[in-house]
């Protein structure tokens, strides 16, 4: 089936969506049926910083209707921070929207976690993931680790890169959920967090929602879901 995803908010984000589909899709044997519109992420900054869920709604519904126009069958926002719209977007999108939010939440529940500790920008941390997880109960960083984890979250998304400063602000902060709030894993809430985590030993057990986003999206392409 015919994936669309909205994407370039930010492009580290888009292309680790559009890789891992691919390699799904290559261990295969086959090639996905994809288009990707590009929005942004200017304008996500500045509509999460305002908390403007409904202007943020009828951008990414601009470019639902091109992804319609390409033949997509249902589109994927590709960053957990363009989710904080995603019940906006659902009720005006022309396609059916393949939310992360429930998804991970299930994730959870079949943990079994009972507390979780959460990274992402100010908002996804505050809200717990845009009030969408029942099955844990979320804690975000406590104090000044706070507001760090937000600014060095913002920063590498828009440029797309982390720094080795950045790393050891997020891994830290995740230590000490799990150490000091009980958090028995950490749910990574932003998709630029592939960046600092993929391949390093954080030493705590992550929640990965891009990871978990993309494998619905592939399981939806093939029927499956």
């Amino acid at each position: 089936m015919h994936i669309g995803l909205i994407g370039g908010i930010g492009p580290a984000a888009t292309e680790y969506y559009y890789r891992c589909l691919v390699d799904r899709y290559a261990a295969l044997g086959k090639s996905p049926d994809l288009t990707i519109a590009n929005a942004d992420v200017r304008d996500l900054v500045r509509n999460l910083a305002n908390h403007d869920a409904v202007s943020q709604a009828e951008i990414f519904v601009r470019l639902v209707h091109r992804l319609r126009a390409a033949g997509a069958e249902a589109a994927a926002v590709t960053s957990m921070g363009g989710h904080f719209c995603v019940r906006e977007l659902k009720a005006i999108s022309p396609l059916p929207i393949l939310n992360a939010i429930p998804e991970v939440n299930a994730a959870i529940a079949r943990s079994n976690f009972k507390t979780v500790g959460i990274l992402g920008n100010r908002l996804v941390m505050e809200t717990r993931l845009y009030g969408g997880i029942s099955a844990a109960n979320i804690v975000p960083p406590a104090g000044d680790a706070f507001e760090q984890v937000h600014e060095s979250y913002r920063q590498m998304a828009l440029e797309g890169r982390v720094t080795d400063e950045r790393r050891r602000v997020f891994f830290t902060s995740g230590r000490q959920q799990c150490r000091e709030q009980g958090a028995e894993a950490v749910i990574l809430g932003g998709t630029d967090l592939f960046l600092a985590f993929q391949d390093q030993d954080c030493g705590f057990e992550v929640i990965d929602c891009a990871a978990i986003h993309i494998d619905a999206i592939y399981q939806w392409s093939l029927g499956t879901a």
